[in-house]
């Protein structure tokens, strides 16, 4: 990456620059190349933030579907992880889940977890827990929210042997002939997962992020007290692709040391080190033993560190120095926290980092961990809070005794509790990941890059005023 004119002698966000055109020949965006270039096997550079209101294991399987990596993280005692990946590593590569209900689940509750979007199926189980039938979760519509499933009428929607799945093409014309949105899947007669017409489409543009034995790849985070070697050995036991130690300093001894004994540990996976801004602190965990650096001190939307401590850095500064530093050295960098539009993932890319940690957007998707709330007006959301937030540290520290607990509760930063609402338009983590991927992959196109290495090297970045931002905005009322 170079800038287009004089190298900026401050730091510099994301709306602070803009991305020039470039000749290219790299043809359509969907001849792009999003394979992540670090050792982690993602296929899409696509991270899900360690944070218990947005990475669990139904958002973790999502996204490495479509080729991220959703980081479990670490609050949840060893017990609750090992199900969470075991879970992530059942999943299916290709199929939509199930979400499963009983003949007496209400239609209120059922709503709660599946809302009527399209192609949005609820399974009916019997009493031993075994999928019978897959219903539209439209049917619910206009049904009181007292009733109970079980007493909806109608036909199941249609299904097809999972010997027809193989091929995605397939899949869809399948769904298409049938004449419907979504369409349950059957592996010798019992119901194993479902599939919707956009899903298959989904699937010819997405390689899914798998590990050796086609299962799908997942994270997860360990922090830097205690035996940090020991909980990370148990975590690779049961599955886990690559460790995250995290902390919010990530320049610190204890994080050097916890990163010394991991590494000793050899434990076969990459490593990833943060939360850090600077070169000097790339040089020394890498040195510590960390394969991937996560950059990023404050620009979350869930943080107020910078506003109580004036601590951190402008993100897409810290991510162009830290990863400049990084390749030097053979490691690489995700750029974490910050995004707000599809341009700012492009950005990041641009800059260097091989991969883009998401939070707080992903929590408003219908795979987020909670139940989906209605507001007064009828709108769907979900609640989510900051990892240095009261409510974080309180989940992180439940075992220590009351006293030592309101200690660390004094000093805590960050939203404790906020309203993450869905994109009616977009609910789903895959909607989401379709706008991003599309305006990357739009941004490579401009820059004649077909890989993310190419477009690192070819991007041209400019710095633009506060005006030149906002007339790049759409307008929000017409003329």
């Amino acid at each position: 990456m170079r800038f287009a004119n004089e190298t900026p002698a401050h730091d510099l966000t994301y709306s602070d620059v803009f991305l020039t055109p470039q000749h290219s020949a790299a043809g359509s965006r969907l001849g792009v190349d999003l394979a992540v270039d670090d050792p982690t096997g993602m296929q899409t550079p696509i991270v899900a933030a360690n944070m218990t209101s947005v990475t669990g294991p139904r958002l973790a399987a999502a996204l490495a579907r479509r080729g991220g990596l959703g980081v479990l993280p670490q609050d949840l005692p060893l017990q609750e992880l090992d199900a969470a990946i075991h879970a992530v590593k059942a999943a299916p590569t290709m199929l939509d889940p199930l979400v499963a209900v009983s003949a007496e689940t209400t239609v209120g509750e059922a709503r709660r977890r599946v809302p009527d979007t399209e192609g949005a199926l609820l399974t009916l189980v019997d009493s031993d827990g075994e999928p019978t039938a897959c219903i539209p979760a439209s049917r619910l519509r206009h049904v009181l929210p007292d009733a109970v499933v079980g007493d909806l009428v109608g036909d199941p929607v249609p299904s097809i042997d999972d010997d027809d799945v193989t091929d995605a093409r397939r899949a869809f014309d399948l769904i298409d002939a049938a004449g419907v949105g979504a369409v349950a899947v059957r592996h010798h007669g019992r119901i194993v997962g479902s599939l919707s017409a956009r899903s298959a489409v989904r699937a010819t543009l997405y390689r899914p992020a798998v590990d050796a034995h086609g299962r799908l790849r997942v994270a997860a985070a360990v922090g830097i007290n205690g035996d940090a070697a020991a909980r990370a050995r148990a975590l690779v036991q049961a599955g886990v692709d690559v460790l995250v130690l995290d902390t919010a300093h990530g320049h610190q001894e204890q994080m050097l040391e916890a990163l010394r004994a991991v590494s000793a540990a050899e434990l076969g996976v990459p490593i990833v080190a943060g939360n850090i801004v600077t070169a000097e602190a790339v040089r020394d965990l890498v040195t510590a033993g960390a394969d991937i650096l996560k950059v990023g001190v404050g620009p979350g939307a869930m943080c107020t560190t910078r506003m109580m401590t004036a601590v951190g850095r402008p993100q897409f500064s810290a991510v162009l120095e830290t990863a400049e530093a990084a390749r030097s050295l053979g490691a690489r960098v995700w750029a974490d926290g910050g995004v707000r539009y599809p341009r700012d993932v492009a950005l990041a890319l641009a800059a260097g980092a091989s991969a883009v940690m998401i939070g707080s957007w992903f929590a408003g998707t219908l795979e987020a961990p909670g139940e989906i709330e209605t507001d007064d007006e009828g709108r769907w959301f979900k609640s989510s809070w900051g990892m240095a937030s009261t409510k974080a540290v309180e989940q992180r520290f439940h075992r220590l005794d009351a006293f030592e607990r309101a200690r660390k509760t004094l000093f805590a930063e960050g939203i404790s509790s906020s309203r993450i609402y869905l994109d009616p338009q977009r609910p789903s983590l895959d909607d989401l990941l379709d706008m991003i991927t599309s305006g990357l992959r739009s941004s490579m196109t401009y820059a004649g890059a077909a890989t993310l290495p190419e477009f690192h090297e070819r991007a041209v970045v400019g710095v633009q005023s506060a005006a030149g931002y906002e007339e790049g905005k759409a307008l929000p009322v017409s003329w």
